[in-house]
């Protein structure tokens, strides 16, 4: 090769490092992302879906490399560890956070390979298939499945659990996941790291999980509520709980001393004062 096409590679090397620094420069946010066993179907489905928001970047790593310490910052430089030939920058005005939920909702299913590791449960329900009679009935049966003929197809009769979480996927179970087509994997654009370029901070160990993140939220909801009413916090969330404890220690109290017993007691005392005075008038005319 010669040093002229060596000095025109290195001078494109570093264009394209010297541009991809000034646009970080200019983002709120820099992720770094996970792209292994990611087809490249569902990669480009995936950044359609979220080209608004956000700008995806795929190099070697020797650039992502090489842009790192193009940033001149002490605090990135941490991010190189996280750089290898499976990954890419994903660039952003939106909070690190918020990306990776964005990130989080924008997957795509896909069929299980022999091999993987299940990661949960993977289970074939009960129920009519689209297989006919043949081969399939015999596949079944090494998996344990019962299975019964309605209307010329397979129907499983009983649910089961083909793959445990964490258990190796054989290829009869892909084999046959697919045939069902039942997707059991999603596939996305996994965050690595996340790097806050305004407050220079570096986040690691990125997990999104929005039902998790939900349930949590309403079991917070309901422990801060139950305390609430314990000390007697009012509030719109708490009032009508004491609102409806009041009336009902109202009636309580009404029992206790209804009207008509203290117009009773009225009644009584008006005649012994008569009874009484009666009395006083007598000894008087004696």
């Amino acid at each position: 090769m010669s040093a002229n096409k060596i000095s025109v590679g290195h001078e494109m090397k570093a264009k394209v490092v010297s541009e991809l620094a000034e646009k970080i420069k200019n983002k709120k946010t820099l992720m770094i992302i996970s792209i292994k066993d990611l087809p490249s179907k569902q990669f480009q489905e995936i950044k359609k879906k979220i080209r608004g928001d956000v700008e995806v970047k795929v190099a070697k790593k020797n650039i992502f490399v090489r842009t790192i310490k193009a940033l001149r910052k002490e605090s990135a430089l941490k991010l190189e560890s996280h750089i290898n030939e499976n990954c890419a920058f994903v660039l952003s005005d939106i909070d690190g956070f918020e990306l990776a939920g964005i990130l989080a909702q924008n997957k795509n299913p896909v069929f299980a390979k022999a091999g993987q590791i299940a990661q949960e449960d993977i289970e074939i329900k009960k129920g009519p298939t689209d297989l006919i009679p043949g081969p399939a009935i015999s596949e079944f049966g090494a998996l344990g499945i019962q299975i019964a003929v309605e209307g010329g197809k397979i129907a499983v009769k009983n649910s089961k659990v083909v793959v445990k979480d964490g258990e190796v996927i054989k290829e009869n179970v892909a084999s046959m996941l697919q045939k069902l087509n039942i997707q059991p994997f999603e596939v996305g654009l996994n965050p690595v790291a996340i790097y806050d370029i305004v407050s220079e901070k570096t986040y690691e160990d990125i997990n999104i999980d929005f039902d998790v993140a939900k349930e949590s939220l309403i079991s917070a909801s309901g422990k801060s509520l139950g305390f609430a009413q314990k000390i007697v916090y009012y509030c719109k969330e708490t009032i009508g709980y004491f609102l409806g404890k009041a009336n009902a220690g109202g009636e309580v109290l009404g029992k206790l001393s209804p009207v008509e017993n203290v117009e009773e007691v009225s009644e009584e005392n008006s005649v012994e004062e008569e009874i009484k005075e009666k009395n006083v008038e007598e000894k008087k005319d004696g």
